[in-house]
């Protein structure tokens, strides 16, 4: 078995991931709160109500607390000369090898949250699919990236 890669990817993945973890709580928050409404309406015990709360707090914990921390602690790369070489996954661990010469194209990306924090994904595209490297500071996304493009020939594709 050949060792873990090396480089892991910027430590504020983390922040980012929380604060997406928290936008996605909207709608079990919501939930909720409309058992909490039920129930002071006598529509459903308190007690379910009292569930209701305990899995919306059990879930928030898990997706703003626990996962985010976990899954950077989880996240590895590493390229070579012959290979980008990907290790991540909290219950299922992907070891993922991508050849240089399977490389069509790789290019950087950013939406609103990432930009928020200077992070870019490194993304690198092979006739069977495309595999990113997430949250990557701006500096090292774009030297990654030009790496990458020459390792694998593709210098012209570089975006």
């Amino acid at each position: 078995m050949r060792p873990d890669p090396a480089e892991r990817i910027d430590a504020r993945a983390v922040t980012v991931w929380r604060l997406a973890g928290a936008l996605n709580l909207f709608v079990p928050a919501v939930a909720a709160g409309g058992a909490i409404g039920l129930a002071a309406a006598d529509l459903i015990p308190s007690w379910a109500a009292g569930v209701a709360i305990g899995v919306f707090l059990a879930i928030a914990v898990l997706t703003v607390v626990v996962v985010p921390r976990v899954r950077w602690l989880r996240w590895r790369y590493e390229v070579s000369e012959s290979e980008v070489y990907l290790l991540y996954g909290l219950i299922i661990r992907t070891r993922t090898l991508i050849p240089m010469t399977r490389v069509q194209h790789v290019d950087t990306k950013a939406g609103p949250l990432l930009r928020a924090f200077g992070l870019s994904s490194v993304t690198v595209a092979t006739a069977g699919g495309e595999h990113e490297i997430p949250a990557l500071a701006d500096a090292v996304a774009d030297r990654l990236r030009d790496r990458i493009a020459v390792l694998a020939r593709v210098t012209d594709d570089v975006v």
